[in-house]
C-alpha cells in the first residue's frame, strides 16, 4: 500500500503554527514511507473564506519547503459530487430527509436541557415518510447512523479509542438548500484521493467517530486515524498569539526566522528522536514515525525556537545570508544596496552571524556596512565621543592616512602601539574608531570592519566626525 497524506486548512485565516506542525507530521510521514503528501483547501465556508488566505496559505507551505505532489484539489469545486454521494445514502435508504423546522428543534433542545438529556437530533423523522412533509418544505439530509453497538478508532497517537453509537445522532449530510456539509465533504474527498492516513489535531477526534461512521455507510474503507495533541504556549494555557501562535508569514517577515529552523522546531514539538535537538530534513525524513508522536500537549517556547535559530543563521553561508538580508536593510535605509555594498556584506558576514538569533538582528547589526555617509550616531556612540573619543579620531587620523598595511592583524598593531603611547587601554582606542564606522558602540571587531571598509571608506567616515 501506498500512503497518503493529506494537509486539509480552511482559508479563513492564514497558516498558522499549528497548521504548520500539522503539513509537516503529514509530509514527513509520507516521506518516510515513500508515500504522497497532498494538499486540499477546504473552502466550503464562502463567506469566510478568502483568496488573500489560500494564498498565504500556499505561500507559507512553499517557504517552509514542504512541496506537496500533484495539483491543489479545491474542496468547494466538488460539491456535486458530495452532493451525489449523499443522495446516494438515500436511495441506498442509509440517509433519509428530515423536515425539523428550526423551532422545533430548539424546543427539542430545550427540552432535552431540562431533562438532564445530552443534546442531540431525536430521530423524529428516521422512519417516517417525506410525504408527510408539508407542501414546499426543504428538508436536510441527515445519516442514519446505527443507534446500538460502539465505533471503535485505533488512533495511531492515541491508541484505541470508542464511543456508544446511542451518543451519536443522526449527523446532518446536506443542508436544506441542498450545499454538502463539513463532514460530507471530508469523507468523501478522503476517499476520492485515496488517502490512506489522515494526521491532524486531536480537537478532531471527535469527528473521526461519525466519519468512520460515514465512510462505512459509503461503503469506503476507513484511513488509519492519528490525532495529535494541540499545542501549549510555556506556561501550559492553550496557545494563543502571546504565546506566538501566529501565521507562518510573520515568524518569516517580521521576527526573522528560517524555514528550516522552523521546521526543526516544529518537528520537536510532540515528537522526539532521544535526546538529538539539531535533525537535518534527511534525519527527519528517515526517523519520522506517527506512532512516535507523544499523547501529551507539547508546549510552545520562543526562547528555544530562537535559540535553534541562531544555530541555522551561523550554519547558512554567508553569501545566502547577503541575500536574505539585503531587502531587510534597505527596508531599514531606504537605499538600493549597490555591488560594492553587498560586497561589503558578504566579506563581514563571517563576523556578523555569529551573535544574530534572527534575520532581524542580522540586519540591523549589518546595516552600517551598507549606509550611505555621513553616519546618524546613537545616544552611547555620542557619549564616547564627548568623553575624549572625538579628540582621539582627530590625532589618529593621520596616523591611518599614513599606515601602509590595511589588514586587521596589521591595523590592530597599530592601535596596540597607539594605545601604549597614550597609556591607554586597546578598548579605549577601538571605541571611538567603532563608533565612527558604524555609528554605534557594538559592532563586530572593528580592526576586521576596518579591512572591510578599506581604507578610503574608513578615513571618510572618520573625517565625517571630524
Amino acid at each position: 500500500m501506498t500512503v497518503i497524506t493529506r494537509f486539509a486548512p480552511s482559508p479563513t485565516g492564514f497558516l498558522h503554527i499549528g497548521g504548520a506542525r500539522t503539513a509537516l507530521f503529514n509530509y514527513l510521514y509520507a516521506k518516510h514511507t515513500g508515500g504522497k503528501f497532498l494538499l486540499r483547501i477546504e473552502d466550503t465556508d464562502r463567506a469566510r473564506s478568502t483568496q488573500a488566505a489560500i494564498d498565504a496559505i500556499l505561500d507559507g507551505l512553499q517557504w517552509l519547503g514542504l512541496k506537496w505532489d500533484g495539483e491543489v484539489v479545491f474542496q468547494f469545486a466538488r460539491a456535486h459530487r458530495h452532493r451525489e454521494a449523499a443522495e446516494g445514502l438515500v436511495k441506498a435508504g442509509k440517509a433519509y430527509y428530515c423536515f425539523a423546522t428550526p423551532d422545533e428543534l430548539t424546543a427539542m433542545r430545550e427540552e432535552q436541557k431540562k431533562n438532564g438529556q445530552p443534546l442531540r437530533y431525536d430521530g423524529r423523522w428516521r422512519d417516517r415518510d417525506p410525504k408527510e412533509a408539508p407542501a414546499g418544505a426543504k428538508g436536510v439530509v441527515r445519516l442514519k447512523a446505527p443507534t446500538d453497538g460502539e465505533t471503535v478508532l485505533q488512533d495511531l497517537v492515541q491508541g484505541e479509542v470508542k464511543v456508544a453509537n446511542a451518543q451519536l445522532d443522526d449527523m446532518v449530510l446536506l443542508r436544506s438548500d441542498g450545499t454538502p456539509t463539513y463532514m460530507l465533504s471530508v469523507v468523501v474527498d478522503d476517499h476520492d484521493m485515496g488517502i490512506t492516513h489522515v494526521i491532524r489535531g486531536d480537537d478532531h477526534l471527535t469527528n473521526a467517530f461519525r466519519q468512520i461512521q460515514l465512510f462505512k455507510a459509503l461503503g469506503f474503507e476507513p484511513p488509519a486515524f492519528g490525532h495529535i495533541p494541540l499545542i501549549h504556549g510555556a506556561d501550559g494555557a492553550k496557545l494563543s498569539k502571546r504565546h506566538g501562535a501566529l501565521g507562518v508569514e510573520a515568524y518569516r517577515d517580521e521576527m526573522g526566522f528560517l524555514p528550516i529552523a522552523l521546521r526543526n522546531y516544529l518537528l520537536r514539538l510532540g515528537w522526539g528522536h532521544g535526546d538529538d535537538e539539531i535533525i537535518s530534513d534527511a534525519q527527519a525524513i528517515e526517523w519520522f514515525d506517527i506512532k512516535d508522536v507523544g499523547r501529551g500537549a507539547s508546549r510552545f517556547d520562543m526562547a528555544k525556537l530562537t535559540n535553534l535559530n541562531g544555530h541555522y543563521i551561523r550554519e547558512t553561508a554567508d553569501a545566502e545570508l547577503v541575500t536574505l538580508t539585503a531587502p531587510l536593510i534597505e527596508k531599514r535605509t531606504g537605499m538600493a544596496l549597490d555591488a560594492l555594498a553587498k560586497d561589503r556584506l558578504k566579506r563581514g558576514m563571517a563576523g556578523l552571524k555569529q551573535r544574530a538569533k534572527t534575520l532581524i538582528e542580522l540586519a540591523d547589526s549589518a546595516a552600517f556596512y551598507a549606509k550611505s555617509r555621513p553616519l546618524t550616531l546613537d545616544d552611547k556612540a555620542k557619549g564616547i565621543l564627548a568623553d575624549g573619543g572625538k579628540a582621539f579620531l582627530a590625532e589618529a587620523l593621520p596616523q591611518l592616512q599614513a599606515q601602509a598595511g590595511w589588514t586587521g592583524p596589521e591595523l590592530e598593531a597599530w592601535a596596540r602601539a597607539a594605545a601604549e603611547a597614550k597609556g591607554l587601554k586597546l578598548g579605549q582606542v577601538a571605541q571611538p574608531i567603532r563608533v565612527a564606522l558604524s555609528g554605534s558602540t557594538v559592532s563586530p571587531p572593528v580592526f576586521d570592519v576596518m579591512e572591510i571598509l578599506g581604507k578610503d571608506e574608513t578615513l571618510a567616515r572618520i573625517s565625517d566626525l571630524l
